[in-house]
């Protein structure tokens, strides 16, 4: 925790600084207070002296009137820093996130970043607060309350003295063990809102399928485990508390004991004695309190330890430049060379999805890609638009290396529609607008014109200005791909990257979208990826997969002669005089 708050507290320094010392008055005013109580019983009460109460009973309340505005301050500036603090980390995580490849987001999941951007960030923010209030209070207070008591009499400060580095042993073997206790929740914790999500996302197909009983045990199952380790790590914290205070007990009892002895020898007054009392009482409070407090930031110490490993996650696609890269009118449009690529650190032969693939497509012309089914055609897709790196090999846009683009400038050139539309709630106008913010209604129709949704879109009241729920849900699939395609045109990219971004459409509308598609190859070259061989047939060149391996590479006539695979899907597919 201490690595995480290096890096976000600074802003906050003053406002820190400002809580401790406003919390040390408030302390300094506390430990004081039994001194004047002591000193009101045995000069004023004992001797009967009105005034003298009356004047020390004043200065109490004077005591506890600074006391409370010195509160009132450290509460805000202990709200202002943790708040604060919360907010920066939650930021931050959010940006570094946004930025991560595909190949960092597979590496977590989205239900435990979900959780450390939330949950974890919470758990520091309290650790924070009660840092600022309650850790300078309770420590300053104990350690206050002793040196009071050696002041008193040092024959009974000294068993106090004594009786404090006993309960820090205690402490510091009851932390070291509940830190892993805590990180094993906070991960349990992921797998409970692993398990939420995709029951709530896919409860259609649950109810479908008649798997309401098995989510239910799956998610009964991970919510007995979290609570295995939560009662593992309450049972370990459960031995702090009567663990201190029986120390802190057996001090008392020595304590009265010895003191007994000194009142009975005229050593020590009644108001000594109960200012004694007073002290050890305070120091028995601040190890208790002290003893939850390490409980809270245990919980925060595992909680940073999560967070920081996201922030120090390395990002392996990133800008080699901010500069514009020069392209080259003459060079081809895409060039795969050798080009082979493995999910996280495959790099055995076996665990390649793609093996030497190498083509290359000129400017304007139409590129389909068809397959089997993990034959890798969304993985090429992917690394079109550089959501993942290749393993080996290079691929060059326009004469130059992917990599050596900006990643602003990349996804000005290149448009990519994955398998799966994704619309964000909003409005039909706001996403379309993401790939140019300043698009105007003519460029917004014009490519809802080319991707064939204008005419749905004309139909609705509010036309551009219609309503999107999250993940598109008011609209039919077809129609949330022709959306997501009409926002991949907006702006006009150089190449388009289709990936079965047309499955659901019915052929009618997928000729039409692939004619208006050949109206734009003077300005776009197009990738299609596509299961259908009528969606790839009349590109000017096929790539056929299979097993990651490229199978045939040429024009639909040329393949119907020398690859077997193509022969084979459009043999399924198609009609013999459909296939000539």
């Amino acid at each position: 925790m201490r690595k995480l708050l290096q890096r976000f507290l600074r802003p906050y320094t003053s406002k820190a600084i400002l809580g401790i010392l406003t919390k040390m008055v408030e302390v300094i005013f506390e430990v004081l207070t039994p001194l004047v109580i002591a000193r009101m019983i045995d000069y004023g009460v004992h001797t009967n002296d009105v005034d003298m109460v009356v004047r020390l009973g004043a200065l109490l309340l004077v005591f506890a009137v600074v006391s409370y505005g010195f509160t009132l301050i450290c509460q805000k500036c202990a709200a202002l820093v943790s708040q604060g603090i919360g907010t920066d980390i939650r930021t931050t995580l959010y940006e570094h996130i946004s930025q991560f490849s595909s190949g960092e987001m597979d590496r977590f999941g989205t239900p435990s970043l979900v959780t450390r951007i939330t949950s974890d960030v919470n758990q520091v923010q309290v650790a924070v607060a009660l840092g600022i209030r309650q850790v300078t209070r309770w420590p300053l207070l104990a350690f206050g309350s002793i040196v009071a008591c050696i002041s008193i009499n040092w024959e009974l400060g000294l068993v106090a003295l004594i009786s404090t580095p006993v309960v820090g042993l205690i402490f510091f073997y009851i932390m070291r063990a509940a830190l892993t206790f805590y990180k094993t929740m906070q991960d349990k914790l992921d797998t409970i809102s692993q398990i939420t999500r995709e029951a709530l996302l896919g409860v259609r197909v649950i109810r479908a399928f008649r798997k309401d009983a098995y989510e239910s045990k799956r998610f009964m199952v991970a919510t007995q485990e979290q609570t295995r380790v939560a009662i593992g790590a309450g049972k370990l914290s459960s031995v702090l508390n009567p663990a201190t205070f029986f120390v802190m007990y057996t001090a008392v009892l020595v304590i009265l004991w010895i003191a007994s002895n000194h009142v009975n020898t005229g050593n020590l007054t009644q108001g000594q004695v109960v200012a004694f009392v007073s002290y050890m009482t305070t120091t028995l409070i601040s190890v208790s309190y002290l003893a939850n407090l390490v409980i809270i930031f245990l919980r925060a110490s595992a909680s940073s330890i999560r967070i920081l490993e996201v922030l120090e996650t390395t990002l392996h696609v990133t800008s080699s430049t901010q500069k514009t890269v020069e392209l080259n009118s003459e060079a081809p449009a895409l060039c795969f060379n050798h080009v082979s690529f493995g999910y996280g650190d495959a790099i055995h032969e076996a665990s390649l999805v793609l093996r030497d693939v190498g083509f290359t497509i000129q400017p304007g012309q139409t590129l389909g890609i068809i397959g089997g089914t993990g034959s890798g055609k969304s993985s090429l897709a992917q690394l079109l638009a550089r959501l993942y790196d290749v393993t080996s090999g290079s691929i060059e846009l326009f004469g130059s290396d992917i990599q050596s683009f900006s990643l602003q400038q990349l996804h000005e050139l290149v448009s990519y529609v994955p398998q799966k539309a994704s619309l964000i709630s909003g409005t039909i106008r706001s996403n379309l607008q993401w790939r140019n913010p300043d698009a105007t209604d003519e460029q917004l129709w014009n490519a809802l014109a080319l991707a064939q949704a204008k005419d749905f879109v004309a139909k609705k009241p509010k036309q551009l200005d219609s309503v999107v729920e999250a993940g598109g849900k008011n609209f039919s699939g077809g129609q949330r791909q022709r959306l997501t395609i009409a926002r991949a045109l907006v702006a006009m990219p150089r190449i388009l990257v289709l990936d079965d971004a047309a499955s659901a459409l019915d052929y009618a509308t997928e000729a039409r979208l692939r004619l208006a598609l050949h109206e734009l190859r003077h300005r776009v070259t197009s990738v299609i990826i596509s299961q259908r061989v009528s969606a790839v047939m009349q590109a000017d060149a096929i790539l056929v997969l299979d097993h990651g391996r490229v199978a045939g590479l040429g024009t639909h006539h040329e393949l119907l002669h020398s690859c077997n695979i193509y022969q084979e899907i459009c043999n399924s597919q198609l009609s013999h005089e459909e296939v000539q």
